[in-house]
């Protein structure tokens, strides 16, 4: 990955922040990405004090005509972008009967239409290369019914369709576009989720009232773990894999 263009979103913290410093020690020229500004430079300051290469580009990922610009600005700046990596996201827990409007429309604009942005912005200008490789984070929870995720799970089962559509539509110019489903992972999302100390353990252990297994390796997943594997399906080594998901859960989906 040495001198390659990876362009991250949701680079500001947790997965996203994870991402951009795995490609970033592997080599890559990291342009982050995400509508909290101060969040992302605080991971590019901590990336470049680490002497590895990271542009700050904060941008709302729900709107056409940032995404443009920050993409835009990222290969004028930085390079042609080489790696794409849709990583931004947000939570809005209820049933799925007593959603809010604003719920349901922040969940989808983020996690679907945000994912279709990027991806339009980026792709189109990997094509004329005919070269480039995507991955977006989605969830296990995309083909998994969750209680009380209904907005989220179906935010991430869109955006893992358009992955992979979009993948069978441009492999014939090199592109590969393939996903990384993660589990429960040690993030700020995932604490957000919690009502006390007991958490940890009630999501390793699951939840029969709600219908939730526990995860049979019995940790929670780092979001080094969710990291690697996106680079992974970037790298040379996944050069032959396309339109593909790779579950990390710790089995939580039990294979499924």
């Amino acid at each position: 990955m040495q001198d390659k263009v990876a362009l991250v979103t949701g680079a500001a913290s947790g997965i996203g922040a994870a991402v951009a410093r795995a490609l970033a020690e592997r080599g890559a020229r990291v342009a982050a990405v995400d509508r909290d500004a101060e969040g992302v430079m605080e991971t590019v300051t901590k990336l470049q004090a680490d002497g590895l290469h990271a542009a700050g580009c904060p941008a709302d990922v729900t709107d056409p005509a940032a995404v443009e610009e920050a993409v835009d600005q990222v290969e004028q700046h930085v390079g042609p972008v080489d790696y794409l990596v849709n990583a931004a996201g947000v939570l809005r827990l209820g049933p799925a009967h007593r959603l809010s409007d604003a719920d349901w429309n922040d969940t989808l604009a983020v996690n679907a239409t945000g994912v279709f942005l990027m991806s339009r912005a980026v792709v189109s200008r990997m094509v004329a290369r005919s070269s480039g490789a995507l991955v977006t984070v989605v969830s296990n929870a995309a083909g998994t019914a969750r209680t009380d995720m209904a907005a989220y799970s179906a935010s991430k089962a869109a955006a893992m369709m358009y992955t992979k559509c979009l993948g069978l539509e441009v492999a014939q110019y090199g592109i590969r576009c393939n996903l990384v489903a993660p589990g429960s992972t040690d993030t700020p999302m995932l604490r957000s989720m919690w009502q006390d100390d007991s958490g940890p353990r009630g999501t390793i252990e699951g939840r029969s009232d709600a219908y939730r297994v526990g995860i049979p390796l019995q940790k929670l997943a780092r979001t080094s773990d969710i990291a690697d594997a996106v680079a992974f399906l970037l790298s040379e080594q996944a050069s032959h894999i396309t339109m593909q998901h790779l579950t990390v859960d710790g089995g939580a989906t039990l294979g499924v």
